[in-house]
């Protein structure tokens, strides 16, 4: 497949105005200026394997990466829309005990291929959520990203400190600290692929400081170590975290975590929002990755995290829309945008540029997830994760600086996505699943959700 005629930005400080960008099988071979070199079996427009794509009037970008989600949060929406985060947890936490299998397949569903529209081309997902009754709710949501289509790093999340041991969530969702290792290990081995242009891996992800023992942690880390796996959890989310861990470990969220071996490049926190100097030079000096979700963050009033300071140190960073329940849009476009609003709302106007924002949605991202060789550029070698985006409309044809278009306008038609290689959106619609049917399908286990916790 060739596109030509885009204007192409490569996020490695290359754009060209009309460029093209030539795709091999699930690889970039060629990037530049002017019309694509003809590749051989070119068959004219359209968007097939041999496909040359028509892209006058687009942004060429790579696809957006997302750090930090709950994908079975998208049958969940709506609920404690005006609540503090503990209040919040506190109101779903009995919903969401209700998941199996078949809600976390439709939620994954949801939310991936509304991803997919919103430009994103690989998805993590910490889950952490396991009702005993549930079944393989890892299982299903895998089998979902796989039929949606997105690249995929899953999380084998946990929670093992319940409300009688001081903990934030009911007894009945958390599991004991062996069957977590234990199932931890088996969710690594059945899945976790490390091999180049790898389409799906496993990292893990203990829940947060006030749901998961001090042990859990700890031997997590050794584990994940072990086998050679990244670890993520949430971190310094609200004050309300600050206060549980000063009261009950005498230190801050960053000191805690990190006297139990969770910083370095194989770890990444989501939000890290409440963050004093010292914890920001910490986190860059140990290049740790923090999942920036804007939305998410506001939705909650959670704070704004020191997206500028953290780049500035060092440190990994990415965004993330995190789940449906605090992000409802769950757009990773969005994120772009937010990021840029926010920190400028508290920094001002030079805190964060809009390539700024686009690097922190491609490049920052896959560097969070360890995939900087792969994916987050447009480059030759690189796995064709790419999306095109249709600038030639009313609502972005006369902004004059095309990726200012995409972040700051209003979100633009989405011509083609292609992960590895392969389209999975093309002029606004996902081909790869049925949406109407999904939608129907999602509403179903809303319902039914809702009735479990009643």
């Amino acid at each position: 497949m060739s596109i030509e005629g885009a204007h192409v930005v490569t996020v490695t400080g290359e754009e060209f105005p009309d460029g093209h960008v030539v795709v091999e099988g699930n690889r970039i071979t060629a990037v530049g200026p002017g019309p694509a070199p003809l590749v051989s079996g070119d068959r004219g427009q359209g968007h097939g394997s041999h496909a040359r794509v028509d892209g006058r009037g687009c942004l060429l970008t790579p696809g957006f990466v997302n750090t930090h989600n709950h994908l079975y949060q998208w049958v969940t929406r709506g609920l404690a829309v005006d609540s503090t985060l503990f209040e919040w947890l506190t109101t779903l936490y009995p919903v969401w005990a209700g998941i199996d299998e078949d809600a976390v397949h439709v939620g994954a569903s949801g939310a991936l291929a509304q991803l997919a529209l919103t430009g994103c081309t690989t998805s993590s997902d910490h889950h952490y959520v396991f009702p005993r009754e549930g079944g393989d709710v890892l299982g299903a949501e895998i089998r979902a990203a796989q039929e949606v289509g997105l690249r995929f790093h899953t999380t084998r999340g946990s929670m093992d400190l319940g409300q009688r041991d001081g903990g934030l969530p009911p007894d009945h969702v958390v599991e004991s600290t062996e069957a977590i290792l234990a199932a931890s290990a088996d969710a690594v081995a059945r899945w976790h692929d490390p091999s180049p242009g790898s389409m799906l891996r496993v990292a893990l992800a203990p829940c947060s400081p006030f749901s998961v023992t001090g042990d859990l942690m700890r031997e997590s880390a050794v584990l994940a170590r072990e086998l050679g796996v990244a670890m993520h959890t949430h971190l310094a989310e609200t004050l309300d975290e600050e206060d549980f861990c000063r009261e009950r470990f005498g230190c801050s969220p960053l000191e805690y975590v990190e006297g139990l071996g969770w910083t370095g490049d194989d770890v990444w926190f989501a939000h890290a929002i409440h963050l004093d100097d010292a914890a920001v030079k910490r986190i860059g000096d140990t290049a740790t990755g923090v999942a920036h979700c804007p939305s998410s963050n506001a939705r909650l009033g959670a704070g704004i995290a020191r997206t500028r300071d953290l780049r500035d140190a060092g440190a990994r960073v990415g965004l993330g829309v995190d789940g449906a329940a605090s992000n409802e849009a769950g757009s990773l476009l969005e994120e772009l945008r937010h990021a840029v609003l926010f920190a400028r709302a508290v920094g001002g106007p030079t805190a964060l540029t809009v390539r700024d924002a686009l690097e922190l949605g491609t490049m920052g991202g896959a560097a969070v997830l360890g995939r900087a060789d792969d994916i987050g550029s447009i480059e030759v070698g690189k796995l064709a994760d790419l999306a095109l985006w249709r600038l030639d409309g009313l609502g972005h044809v006369d902004v004059a600086d095309p990726v200012a278009a995409l972040v700051l306008g209003s979100p633009p038609p989405l011509e083609l996505l292609l992960v590895d290689g392969r389209p999975v959106v093309e002029r606004g619609r996902v081909r790869t699943v049925d949406t109407d049917a999904l939608a129907r399908e999602c509403l179903r286990v809303h319902r039914t959700l809702l009735e479990k916790a009643s």
